[in-house]
């Protein structure tokens, strides 16, 4: 999957089975799926990350299996109404192997890694990486799917200090990442402009993703230092992460991320 000047846009799942504010629909769930990620393919998006984002409070280690269903059961849906559209899994807070998993039955080119190396204190507590277990499915499973990983997560930090381009460099020669995604520190904030610079320094290689806090106004100098942005709040109706999708919204992004 080559990136360059791509728009990869934030399909928010609502609450799943099993999850505390679960409402008893997938079939609400389903719709408002498709309602969304209709909207970023007509406004111009060029690929879709589907994410159970309704599911807070998120567990440290492996979702259950009712989360594995219901994202596939979605993203197989998303894949029948949009089939040219480039489709992505994150599995949050951090279960790769069921990204994966979801990702390979239902055809999808990629998934997102929140800790692919090290571990981080987060608001589920530590959460440790196993690249190791999440490199091996991908071969057992025969997945042509890319890991899209992290350099430095939103609601984390690194349980020690760790320099920005040594994580870098491991997620990249260690830990076998194919692209690497920078964020601000919460959903929705910029992403520092510094930090792109210091991942390309390091790996300048490798396909760079920002992970938050784009707008129209940042989108044609974030595009300047990244490969591609992944856009998620800004699209929502008045810029709010738990409403829909805003057609004119994503229409103003993608206009001002083309804009040489």
């Amino acid at each position: 999957m080559k990136l360059e000047r791509t728009l990869i846009g934030m399909v928010h799942l609502g609450p799943l089975p099993g999850s505390p504010r679960w409402e008893g629909s997938m079939e609400r769930v389903t719709a408002a799926a498709l309602a969304d990620a209709a909207a970023l393919a007509d406004g111009g998006v060029d690929a879709l990350l589907v994410e159970n984002f309704g599911d807070a409070p998120f567990t440290a280690g492996r979702v259950e299996p009712a989360t594995v269903a219901a994202m596939a059961a979605i993203a197989a849906e998303l894949r029948r109404a949009l089939p040219r559209a480039r489709l992505g899994v994150n599995v949050l807070k951090n279960d790769a192997r069921a990204a994966l998993a979801i990702a390979a039955a239902v055809g999808a080119r990629f998934i997102r890694v929140n800790v692919h190396a090290g571990a981080v204190v987060s608001d589920q507590g530590v959460i440790q990486s196993d690249a190791y277990a999440t490199l091996r499915d991908r071969r057992l499973l025969g997945a042509d799917v890319r890991i899209f990983a992290d350099a430095g997560g939103k609601h984390a930090v690194p349980l020690a200090p760790v320099e920005l381009e040594q994580t870098a460099r491991d997620l990249v020669h260690r830990e076998l990442a194919d692209a690497l995604v920078v964020s601000g520190p919460a959903t929705g904030e910029a992403t520092p402009p510094g930090d792109l610079e210091r991942v390309r320094r390091a790996v300048p290689g490798v396909p760079l993703l920002v992970g938050s806090g784009v707008t129209p106004e940042t989108a044609a100098a974030l595009l300047a230092l990244a490969d591609g942005l992944i856009v998620g709040t800004y699209v929502k109706r008045d810029g709010d992460v738990r409403q829909p999708v805003d057609p004119r919204r994503v229409e103003k992004l993608v206009a001002a991320a083309h804009r040489r």
